[in-house]
């Protein structure tokens, strides 16, 4: 009886790039939330910092799936990544404006965001088809679509502001929109790392 070829492991930096961007994002959010409160002029430039990590982890959340998914065809690496690398760089500068970090451009934020979010329905559109035989395939995907659902949650309770809204001054301390959206970013980022974890026991047994 035959036995199987050897399958080596394989590279791990893509796995490491995305949870490096994760633990900037949350050790950046965490310094605003600290440090927010010392002046106005110091506040502005934290939460500059603390859209840079958001934006910083939605980049780097591509490279595992795209770099395991279309290992065999590296094209996409540089079309995918390189795509969500430029809007991602774009999203950082135009959140590095001064006049942008205000409340006033609140939607304008939650907007460029989400736009990096959606850009992976066109990815992940490409990865079903070319798997759509994987067994695989449903695991990710329910991984991912409770990403999805995560973070756009998030984003909706972002740009509310539900639920201080109805109730202003109740929420000032605890359950208001900002704290929903973190742990629902810190969700979206758990259920990322568990695809991310399925992606990468597959190419570990499957090579090109």
């Amino acid at each position: 009886m035959a036995s199987e070829p050897d399958v080596s492991p394989v590279t791990r930096w893509p796995f490491y790039v995305f949870l490096a961007g994760s633990m900037f994002c949350l050790l950046s959010s965490s310094i605003c939330h600290l440090f927010s409160c010392h002046s106005h002029h110091l506040n502005l430039s934290l939460l500059r910092l603390d859209y840079a990590g958001i934006t910083t982890m939605i980049i780097t959340s591509f490279f595992p799936p795209i770099c395991y998914i279309f290992q065999c065809d590296p094209q996409w690496h540089f079309i995918y990544l390189g795509g969500i690398t430029v809007l991602g760089l774009f999203t950082i500068v135009t959140l590095l404006s001064p006049a942008l970090s205000t409340n006033k451009f609140r939607a304008f934020r939650a907007m460029l965001f989400s736009s990096m979010g959606l850009f992976g329905i066109i990815p992940g559109a490409h990865a079903m088809i070319v798997n759509w035989s994987n067994p695989r395939r449903n695991i990710t995907l329910a991984y991912e679509s409770a990403m999805a659902i995560f973070y756009l949650t998030g984003t909706l309770f972002y740009v509310s502001r539900v639920p201080e809204r109805f109730k202003p001054g109740w929420f000032d301390l605890t359950g208001h929109s900002h704290q929903i959206f973190h742990v629902l970013v810190v969700m979206g980022a758990l259920a990322h790392y568990g695809a991310s974890l399925v992606f990468l026991d597959w190419r570990d047994h499957h090579s090109c």
